[in-house]
């Protein structure tokens, strides 16, 4: 079992955004130290829910800071960047990292980023699937041209090519996140592992991980492949000595942030959204994920991992808003919660 942290640099109520990016950088420092496996970089634009508007950029960052960790974004918003733009970024970072680097990516939503950075509502709705094998085949392949709707360039070299990195695979993995079975059977076509939200319970994830199988296999992708696909769990983890005051802390501090941060995105084209009840969505996080003393935490991560099969979790550890408090969630998660699965 593989377990990591998810940073979104989560601006709580009274925060300044550099705090919220201070936290966030010293939370995965705290990671390497404490002997977690990864650390997953959200990206947001224009809203305080995250102030990470580049996670290729912070993990660059970060991966100049460790030596162990592998980070990852979770995720890189696709259709607001051009495919082959992000495959640079991510060779480059697989290369010099030598391997340490994973690419999440996911289609966003249909936020006002759409028209800010001139991509247009049509590659949320329907480019996603194009932008995704554009960006595999320049992760993949040693020259690339493309002849599709959205992009249509000659043949180019790939330099640096991902294939140079000094480790065993040709190339940084591609996590796709999947809210829904369109995007479960996009990725499963492709043979590339899934990152499953957060909002979403044990029974709703093996269901997913389930039908992703049935589709890859439709595809024809290999026993081997679709057996081995290391897909990825997002959740909450917040540890104290008594399960009340682990759930305590994240209601004080959470519904406040989610109230704030979710509040603030805005449509692209005007269309009506509907918004979770922030204290709700703060109970129900803490009901399905690891919330409590490091057993119950321990207990909670293997109980997921034998339902769902997923053996990778992300787990967002700043719930608290605060500093110290989160790097104290992070320690414990390593040194109290780690050698329990292992």
């Amino acid at each position: 079992m593989r377990v990591g942290s998810f940073v979104l640099g989560a601006q709580f109520p009274g925060q300044g955004q550099g705090e919220a990016l201070h936290r966030a950088v010293r939370s995965a420092e705290v990671a390497e130290e404490s002997g977690l496996d990864t650390v997953w970089l959200a990206e947001h634009h224009f809203v305080p829910y995250g102030t990470c508007p580049s996670a290729v950029t912070l993990a660059a960052l970060l991966l100049g800071r460790t030596r162990r960790l592998r980070v990852g974004t979770a995720v890189s918003v696709l259709p607001t960047v051009h495919p082959v733009a992000l495959g640079e970024q991510a060779a480059l970072l697989h290369v010099t990292s030598g391997g340490r680097f994973s690419l999440g990516v996911g289609r966003g939503g249909p936020w006002v980023d759409l028209e800010v950075f001139g991509a247009g509502l049509e590659a949320y709705e329907t480019g996603f699937p194009e932008s995704l094998d554009l960006l595999v085949r320049w992760l993949r392949e040693p020259a690339v041209g493309a002849h599709g709707d959205r992009f249509r360039f000659r043949e180019v070299p790939v330099v640096p090519r991902p294939s140079e990195a000094l480790s065993e695979a040709p190339g940084p993995e591609v996590v796709v996140a999947c809210t829904s079975p369109a995007s479960v059977r996009t990725a499963a076509e492709r043979g590339l592992p899934m990152l499953l939200g957060m909002h979403v319970g044990d029974e709703e994830k093996a269901e997913m991980v389930a039908l992703w199988r049935r589709h890859a296999r439709a595809a024809g992708r290999p026993d081997a492949e679709i057996h081995g696909a290391a897909h990825v769990s997002a959740g909450v983890c917040q540890i104290a000595d008594r399960r009340a005051d682990a759930a305590e802390t994240l209601l004080k501090a959470m519904p406040g942030w989610l109230r704030q941060g979710l509040g603030a995105h805005v449509t692209v084209d005007g269309r009506a959204r509907r918004m979770r009840d922030p204290l709700a969505y703060t109970e129900l996080l803490c009901g399905l994920h690891p919330v409590g003393t490091p057993r119950l935490c321990a207990d909670r991560l293997a109980a997921t991992s034998e339902r769902t099969g997923i053996s990778r979790f992300a787990l967002l550890v700043e719930g608290s808003g605060d500093l110290a408090a989160t790097e104290e969630n992070v320690r414990r998660l390593g040194t109290e919660v780690l050698p329990q699965l292992r």
